[in-house]
């Protein structure tokens, strides 16, 4: 990945990323590496090998710790640690999310309340838990991932839609009431990114092709292509920049 803009003072800085071991996460947590960042991220699955070849590549090593961000105890005390290792958190990226599909009249409501768990529940809770953090530090920034799908008014995964709805209001509460802190919180709305993920389990040569004809830009999207968003969200770049949805999707929706 080429680093295309610098923001000094995104060095040092502690970053928190969760799911930042794989897909767009993985090129969050590198992207950050680069700029010099000190960076902690969870990851549900193992992802200390990602970790070796980052501290490798960069001489900058990510601190992982395994984490399934629907145990808000160990999301919480992941956090407690990367505070203690790294400084108080001043950068969070809520990007971990799960986008099963699923059909409304089939759901239960154990499945409802998983997806909630990981899609909405999890960012609310590691928002409160870098917030006091943050108070404390004279300020920082909240990026939470949500998606252009809402918008669209997509159909097939209806909770994970009304998830990523809540969190764009979420997003514009929490930078209402924490503004006086110096604390910016901004929802980033990718399009249809082809992770790893979603090529082997949902992309098909029809879908893509209709998605594609939706775009004013005729490139499918990569994780790398979110990066330099989320890097400007984060940094004193954007320090007038709060309670907003900034897309990437390479034209599909407008906003405003």
């Amino acid at each position: 990945m080429d680093l295309l803009a610098s923001y000094s003072d995104l060095k040092d800085a502690s970053v928190f990323i969760t799911g930042g071991g794989a897909g767009i996460g993985a090129a969050l947590t590198e992207g950050f590496l680069m700029q010099g960042a000190r960076v902690t991220f969870v990851q549900r699955s193992d992802a200390s090998g990602f970790a070796d070849e980052m501290a490798e590549k960069h001489g900058n090593r990510p601190h992982y710790m395994q984490c399934d961000i629907t145990d808000l105890d160990r999301l919480k005390a992941c956090i407690d640690e990367a505070a203690e290792r790294h400084g108080p958190v001043t950068k969070l990226v809520n990007n971990a999310a799960n986008d099963q599909r699923h059909a409304t009249l089939e759901v239960d409501e154990d499945f409802y309340d998983w997806s909630m768990a990981i899609n909405m529940k999890a960012y609310f809770f590691a928002c409160q838990a870098v917030i006091p953090g943050m108070q404390a530090a004279g300020g920082g920034a909240i990026v939470n991932f949500s998606s252009i799908s809402y918008m669209m008014g997509n159909a097939g995964y209806p909770i994970y839609i009304a998830a990523n709805g809540a969190i764009t209001a979420l997003t514009r509460s929490l930078a209402r009431e924490f503004g006086p802190d110096k604390i910016r919180v901004n929802a980033l709305a990718p399009g249809w990114v082809l992770t790893q993920k979603q090529k082997d389990m949902w992309a098909t040569p029809e879908g893509l092709a209709e998605h594609l004809s939706r775009q004013c830009l005729k490139d499918h999207l990569e994780p790398s292509d979110v990066v330099g968003g989320v890097l400007f969200l984060a940094s004193d770049a954007s320090k007038m920049m709060t309670s907003q949805a900034l897309v990437i999707d390479g034209g599909v929706v407008v906003t405003g």
